[in-house]
């Protein structure tokens, strides 16, 4: 099963609390209680945004997190890439050299255009999308095109 580490899913959370009041510097506990989260956690998570350069934060007794851009510029591929690094769905997908039978292997081009897709998905979704309703669509299939072998 593919999915997102439960970190990246609460990094989303505290970041679409953080877009919800945009002008508005919050402090990690406040954050936790809009989240829903525990303050340990949240201060976790906004380590590697921080250094992702998603939120910028402010020392002192007023001090906090704030999204460092728009919620409207932000990529769900950047909160994912900033919580788990660059985003492969095999290690081959970003790394050549890492597989033992790379050289053979006839997937591989497939893998590489099935991450190419979730990149690209993801990037096609910003975090201000997320703190709208979700839209009521028909249940489909994205579509993708495989390499030829």
């Amino acid at each position: 099963m593919l999915r997102v580490t439960k970190l990246t899913d609460y990094a989303t959370v505290v970041l679409t609390a953080l877009a919800a009041r945009p002008d508005t510097v919050l402090s990690a506990p406040e954050l936790a209680e809009q989240a829903g989260l525990e303050v340990p956690t949240v201060a976790k998570v906004l380590k590697p945004l921080a250094a992702a350069r998603l939120v910028e934060g402010f020392r002192g007794a007023n001090g906090g997190y704030r999204l460092a851009r728009p919620a409207a510029e932000i990529t769900l591929v950047e909160i994912v890439e900033a919580m788990e690094g660059p985003l492969a769905m095999t290690e081959c997908s970003i790394h050549e050299g890492q597989c033992g039978i790379e050289h053979s292997c006839g997937v591989r081009a497939n893998w590489r255009r099935i991450n190419d897709v979730v990149a690209e998905a993801l990037a096609g979704i910003t975090l201000a999308q997320m703190l709208q309703p979700p839209a009521r669509l028909p249940r489909g299939r994205i579509p993708a095109q495989l390499a030829q072998a």
